[in-house]
Order: C-alpha cells, then sequence, then structure tokens
C-alpha cells in the first residue's frame, strides 16, 4: 500500500513528465501519462475549441499537433498543498514561439490535476489564456486541432 507521500510524489512526477513530454513533443508517451478514460478539459476555451477531450484516442488526436504549432518550454513550476495526494495544483510559465508566424508564445497556467495512486492523469483541468495562443498562431484555436 502506498502513502500518502508516495501517492503526492507520483502524481507531482505525472505532472513534471506531462511538462517535459510536451515541450520536447513526444506527444504518445505525454497520453501514456493518462488513465485509459482520462479527461483533459479547457474551461476558458473560445467557441471554436473544444472543452472536453475524453480517453486516449481523443487525447492523440487533440495533442498530436501541437509540436507543428509551438516550441516551448515550461518555466517556474509551483505546487500548492493540497489535502489530497491524488490532487495537484500547480502554476507554471511557457516561453516559446508559434512555429508559423515566429511570434512569441508566452503563457500562465494554472493546472489542476487528479490522478490515481500510481500516478496515471485522471482529469486535467486547464487554465491558460486562449488570447495569448490566438495572437501567436494568428489563426483560429481550431486551426491547431483540425490540421
Amino acid at each position: 500500500m502506498s502513502t500518502k507521500e508516495q501517492i503526492r510524489d507520483a502524481a507531482q512526477d505525472a505532472f513534471k513528465n506531462h511538462l517535459e513530454l510536451l515541450s520536447s513533443g513526444q506527444i504518445e508517451k505525454w497520453v501514456d501519462l493518462f488513465d485509459e478514460n482520462g479527461v483533459l478539459e479547457f474551461p476558458y476555451g473560445p467557441a471554436d475549441f473544444p472543452k472536453l477531450v475524453t480517453g486516449k484516442a481523443e487525447l492523440y488526436e487533440y495533442m498530436q499537433n501541437f509540436p507543428k504549432h509551438f516550441l516551448v518550454s515550461f518555466e517556474n513550476l509551483h505546487f500548492h498543498a493540497t489535502e489530497s495526494p491524488n490532487l495537484v495544483i500547480a502554476e507554471f510559465t511557457s516561453i516559446g514561439k508559434a512555429i508559423s508566424t515566429g511570434k512569441p508564445y508566452n503563457q500562465r497556467y494554472i493546472s489542476v490535476v487528479t490522478t490515481t495512486d500510481e500516478g496515471k492523469i485522471l482529469k486535467y483541468v486547464d487554465f491558460w489564456n486562449p488570447m495569448v495562443a490566438l495572437e501567436a498562431i494568428n489563426a483560429p484555436l481550431a486551426s491547431f486541432v483540425n490540421d
């Protein structure tokens, strides 16, 4: 049986791996961080952008184009203390650019992530500013998903 500290470490490691795999464009490995029925939610996404992506197949379809559109690194990671070891609340930033335009993509994020005891992501709620992405790619965000 895992202790609270081991569960919290697994949850935070999953989050750190998420940032590493996304910034290095390893989308298949990124999808493997999720539970089979894992959910990615965007409460502040624009109207032409998915609000919810569910399951590994949808996660891959959604995220496969990320490395074609953005070159980013993630910085300033800060975890907030939570009561539940399966809950990660993280603040961080990205520094990068949109590949198609060369414009900066410097974003600030707050993420609320729930994991299994083994560190698989069950639910990832992503709070970010879609206007930063729109300005960087100079196109509707739907093109990011449908490209």
